[in-house]
C-alpha cells in the first residue's frame, strides 16, 4: 500500500484575493475548479510548477465571518531556491509575520491568516 499526498485545503473569504496572493507570493496558479450550479461554493486547486502537491482553496457563499484558525500552529512549508529574493518580495508585500534567523526560516500570512513557512532549498 502506497500513499502520496495530493493536496491541502484552506477555506477563504475572498477567493480572487487569495488566488492573487498565492500567485504573487508563491507562484501558485489556478488549475482545476469545481463550481456547482447553485453557487453554494467554489473550489480552486492551485498548482506549483515543481510539485504535484496542490493547495485547494474553498470559498463558501454563505460564510459570513472570518475563519477562526484557533490556537493550532499548523502551516504549509515551501522550499525556495532564491531565499533572499523571496524574502525581499514578501517584505515588499508586507506579509512576513515571523522570522527565525537562527533557523534560517520565516513565515508569511495569506489574506485569511494562514501561515506559510519559507525555507531555503539548500540548508
Amino acid at each position: 500500500m502506497k500513499f502520496v499526498m495530493a493536496h491541502n485545503n484552506f477555506n477563504v473569504k475572498d477567493l480572487d484575493k487569495s488566488i492573487a496572493f498565492y500567485d504573487k507570493a508563491l507562484g501558485l496558479k489556478p488549475g482545476r475548479r469545481i463550481e456547482p450550479e447553485d453557487g453554494a461554493f467554489k473550489i480552486v486547486y492551485l498548482d506549483g510548477p515543481d510539485s504535484p502537491h496542490q493547495l485547494e482553496l474553498t470559498w463558501l457563499r454563505d460564510w459570513d465571518r472570518p475563519y477562526n484558525l484557533g490556537d493550532n500552529e499548523f502551516h504549509l512549508a515551501f522550499k525556495v531556491d532564491d531565499y533572499e529574493g523571496a524574502h525581499k518580495l514578501h517584505e515588499e508585500m508586507g506579509c512576513i509575520v515571523y522570522e527565525n534567523p537562527n533557523m534560517g526560516i520565516y513565515f508569511i500570512a495569506d489574506p485569511d491568516g494562514y501561515w506559510l513557512e519559507v525555507i531555503p532549498a539548500k540548508r
